[in-house]
């Protein structure tokens, strides 16, 4: 509590008996971007490598006999909930409620993981409903914690700081004091150590859950991943939890698909679906996210500019800055950006995001459906051992068509993917009970809204299919989808009736899933040359049929 005691000491004085906040000439250095790199450069050294012998040749390993399979999801009374995010310093807001209002839960697709308490099935669990067997287990889970993409807005606003440090008259005080000697510590894309824990401990958890599967495999499981950095680094991390450390390359097979444009890819599908690239359709929620942020965020503005001389801040710079909290909380541990902004402010920040998500890449997109439709084409393949046949998405024929790249038979399948896909996916698999308030306004955040993407595709997401047998006896029967531990309705599939336990019959699923299949489009979404409808009341992810007919590729 004593570093938040000291900050609340230097807002403006509106509070009697309070000292004037001192005034600090910045820095010269002031936003400048400091790296560092390990290991040391030329510390490999063979020689002196030799001295270090690994377990293998050194031998004496003592006692090793090994347990049974844990199966915790079928086994357990209760299901553990994610409350926290060790090792991060949890943040307060600047009207001091970091005690009882969670700031990491506020951060949309930038906040860790934790468990969602329901989307409206509050009675049921994500532990395995009684009288029913596991029979297999699909995974979709999101790449862990990361520094900012490559040319956002927190490295263009240190660079904007570092600009008027350099020059005259650049004066900090109060809570943005710490601006004086403030460097940008933050790379760009790859993962934080706090991004490679969350994925090795997902791979423990799941481990721990759903191990009892590993014993009906017959061959090595196949994992999938795409190539960029933190992908792989991902899937490792996992693989490296669920597994072994040691012996985790041996034990499984890791499928690298390229992510890059022009590569079929369903864990990347925007390489090749033209119209979600094109800036007035594929990031229509960009405009939809700046409209709320010069509402939420007037309060914040006049409250901070009168605390840093000798340079204008802006609505885009404080919503950089709210950026610049939730990625260096996840990278270095702690921010001082975050105790800047209040309550409502970090709740004005999430709305934001939700906008953005909704109208770019959500329910209320065009190209969201065919985005996901190549995913949910695989899922079928899977859940009817049916090889795919028909190449209409983003599905990768030479992978696909392969049964030792894509293998039908196994008792786990685990992908790992991005936010924005995940987002994709539960919008083509059609999960209706997400865009139940939608669409989203831009001028209020509506009470009650069904489509939370902290709660949706937050660092390390996962989403879980369940393949069961009700009653625990021979082939599976049913199906059900558990998101960030949350289980989901599947009302808006048809043949999938309102259930408890999230569970819907596996023809019943199948033959929906078929049905939502052939009803999306990909190469007119994808494709076509079409403007955004005007207002934007899309809510199922696909270009309105009712315009299509005026519409030519």
């Amino acid at each position: 509590m004593l570093a938040r005691v000291l900050l609340l000491a230097v807002l403006p004085c509106s509070y009697a008996g309070l000292a004037q906040p001192s005034t600090v000439t910045a820095a010269t250095y002031a936003g400048e971007t400091s790296t560092a790199d390990y290991p040391p450069s030329g510390a490999t050294n063979s020689a002196i490598d030799s001295y270090f012998p690994d377990a293998s040749q050194v031998g004496y390993p003592g006692p090793t006999p090994t347990g049974d399979e844990a199966e915790a999801i079928a086994t357990a009374p209760s299901f553990p909930k994610v409350t926290s995010a060790f090792p991060l310093v949890e943040p307060n807001t600047a009207d001091d409620k970091g005690e009882t209002f969670d700031v990491l839960r506020y951060w949309g697709n930038l906040s860790p993981m934790y468990s969602v308490d329901s989307f409206g099935l509050p009675d049921a669990s994500p532990l395995i409903p009684e009288g029913c067997g596991l029979n297999q287990v699909h995974l979709l889970i999101r790449h862990g914690a990361r520094y900012p993409t490559t040319g956002e807005g927190p490295a263009q606003f240190a660079a904007n700081i570092h600009a008027a440090a350099s020059g005259p008259g650049f004066t900090v005080s109060g809570p943005l004091e710490f601006l004086g000697t403030w460097t940008y510590k933050l790379g760009a894309e790859i993962l934080t150590p706090f991004g490679r824990e969350a994925l090795f401990s997902n791979g423990v958890a799941f481990r721990v859950r759903y191990g009892d599967l590993l014993k009906e495999f017959t061959d090595l499981p196949v994992f999938r991943t795409t190539s960029e950095d933190r992908m792989v680094d991902s899937a490792l991390n996992f693989a490296a939890g669920f597994f072994e450390v040691r012996t985790y390359l041996e034990d499984y097979h890791q499928e690298i698909i390229i992510e890059a444009d022009g590569f079929n890819n369903t864990l990347a599908p925007y390489g090749t679906c033209q119209n979600s690239n094109v800036e007035s359709i594929g990031y229509y929620g960009d405009g939809q996210a700046e409209a709320w942020a010069a509402i939420y965020l007037q309060g914040a503005l006049k409250r901070l500019q009168p605390m840093i001389q000798g340079y204008n801040l802006t609505i885009t710079d404080l919503v950089d800055m709210q950026e610049l909290c939730a990625y260096e909380t996840v990278a270095l541990g702690y921010s001082m950006f975050c105790d800047l902004f209040t309550e409502e402010e970090w709740e004005g920040f999430e709305y934001g995001l939700d906008l953005n998500f909704w109208y770019s890449v959500g329910p209320g997109n065009p190209t969201s459906a065919a985005m996901g439709l190549g995913y949910v084409q695989e899922l079928v393949a899977r859940l009817t051992q049916t090889p795919i046949t028909v190449w209409n998405s983003t599905t990768n024929s030479t992978l696909d068509s392969s049964n030792v790249t894509f293998p039908l038979y196994q008792p786990i399948f685990v992908d790992a993917t991005h936010d924005t896909v995940i987002s994709n996916i539960v919008t083509a698999l059609n999960f209706t009970s997400l865009a139940a308030t939608g669409p989203l306004p831009t001028d209020h955040i509506p009470p009650n809204r069904s489509y939370i993407v902290s709660q949706i595709a937050p660092f390390a997401s996962n989403l879980i299919a369940q393949v069961l047998s009700c009653p625990a006896a021979g082939e599976p029967t049913h199906i059900r989808f558990i998101l960030n531990d949350a289980v989901m309705p599947l009302t808006g599939i048809k043949g999938c009736t309102e259930d408890q336990n999230g569970l819907c019959p596996l023809p019943s699923f199948i033959s929906g899933m078929q049905e939502r299949i052939g009803q999306i489009d990909f190469d007119f979404d994808c494709f076509a040359n079409y403007t955004m409808p005007d207002p934007d009341d899309i809510t199922d992810g696909r270009y309105p049929a009712w315009m299509r007919n005026d519409t030519a590729y």
